[in-house]
């Protein structure tokens, strides 16, 4: 038996009750000619659909909706496929080679205001993928700043500057991975301009690190567990620690696929139905195996599984640390895949903030432009999952407790003395 028909025959109460509806259209399909969608919302023409997806643990939900059957009970048949690079997945998104991707959540706002792409293209934003689960490793021999310890970190990431060059990498530029670095860097007073920050694929980053290449990396897991258990590292902040709940990924659409609102709504229901699977910790185990499998994240699953789950070992010596309520989150009864306005907004402001842009940007006008708010809603509206009413409000980050206000974004980067 393959592990696809393992899963979808899996005893496993959620899995079973999301296969059998499966079973179902499939017949319910075969016998009907009718070219309305069926009760649940499903699409009925199945076009090939294509959604890449970059080797990291949080492209769980989208893997787990292809190998439990999601994707085929809501009539769209998909193929999801292994990219090598977020810019390999931009350029498939924009020339239409990938429907829709698994991607950064700020990689659409680092496109079209020219940050990472060419300025003006727009990439749609359908939902929020999960949030947090990402982390900013060190090379061993800056141990001394421990975990978390932001004034420990300045004086041994100091001390390595005044004699040398020092180089941490991240993975795209205005990307999340890139904003944890520089929020980190800014927060522990560490003049970004000494030091150089390159762009290394995520499962490329331990490789690089073990031969030198740079001094430390932010990226998703499982490469900050990789490179602890690798001994090449240890985590000294995860993104949690920065932002609690921040979006990390999102389901991102080629602008013209975008408009093919049936499909589009079809995966969505596969995705965040697989969400919700993945948020039952007990199903956690089982996506660990999966989605380690070499032809997905091809990394141990013991590691994938432990901080999946929250246990995080720290390597160098700093013992272990258990995220109780802001590990990795897929779903959190809907409040994770609503994609925000007022988010949009704070990526952009910071790319004021660290220099990619040299005016502001119309904030408003782009945030409702890129995501897909009204399409989310009707969707979850179908699903019966609840809307968060926090949009447009402001909030706080957890590291340097500073507010973002989405009504004043040039007011509140004030506060960074900008």
């Amino acid at each position: 038996m393959s592990r696809r028909e393992f899963l979808k025959k899996s005893t496993l109460a959620g899995a079973a009750a999301l296969i059998l509806p499966s079973t179902l259209l499939a017949a319910c399909s075969s016998n009907s000619s009718s070219s309305s969608s069926s009760n649940d919302g499903a699409a009925t023409k199945k076009n090939k659909i294509k959604i890449g997806f970059i080797p990291l643990t949080d492209c769980a939900s989208v893997v787990m909706a292809k190998e439990l059957g999601l994707f085929e009970k809501y009539g769209v048949d998909v193929d999801v496929t292994k990219e090598a690079s977020w810019a390999a997945v931009r350029d498939k998104l924009i020339s239409g080679d990938l429907n829709a991707a698994h991607c950064l959540f700020g990689m659409p706002f680092s496109v079209y205001t020219g940050v990472g792409g060419a300025a003006g293209t727009e990439l749609p934003i359908a939902m929020v993928l999960n949030a947090n689960g990402q982390a900013i490793t060190l090379a061993n021999k800056f141990s001394q700043a421990g975990f978390r310890d932001l004034k420990a970190a300045k004086s041994a990431i100091e001390k390595i500057m005044a004699g040398r060059e020092t180089t941490f990498a991240m993975t795209f530029p205005g990307g999340t991975h890139d904003l944890w670095l520089r929020y980190w860097l800014g927060a522990a007073g560490v003049d970004q301009t000494k030091l150089k920050i390159i762009t290394i694929p995520p499962p490329q980053m331990v490789a690089n690190m073990k031969v030198g290449n740079m001094d430390g990396y932010s990226v998703g897991e499982p490469w900050n567990g990789v490179g602890v258990r690798e001994n090449i590292g240890f985590t000294h902040i995860s993104s949690q620690d920065i932002w609690k709940d921040h979006p990390e990924k999102a389901l991102v659409l080629n602008k013209a696929w975008s408009s093919q609102t049936e499909e589009v709504k079809a995966v969505m229901k596969a995705v965040l139905e697989a969400s919700k699977w993945l948020d039952n910790l007990d199903n956690r185990k089982e996506a660990a195996k999966v989605i380690g499998h070499q032809a997905y994240v091809n990394a141990p699953a013991e590691t994938i599984e432990n901080r999946l789950l929250g246990k995080y070992d720290l390597g160098a010596g700093l013992g272990e640390h258990v995220y109780t309520d802001d590990y990795m989150l897929f779903h959190k009864d809907g409040s994770v895949n609503l994609p925000r306005k007022s988010h949009a907004m704070f990526f952009m402001a910071q790319y004021v903030r660290f220099g990619f842009l040299d005016q502001h940007p119309e904030y408003e006008k782009i945030a409702d432009k890129l995501i897909m708010k009204d399409l989310y809603r009707e969707v979850a509206g179908e699903m019966g999952i609840s809307l968060p009413d926090d949009d447009m409000k402001p909030f706080q980050l957890k590291l340097d407790g500073a507010a973002f206000d989405p009504s004043d974004p040039v007011g509140s980067l004030k506060q960074y003395g900008g």
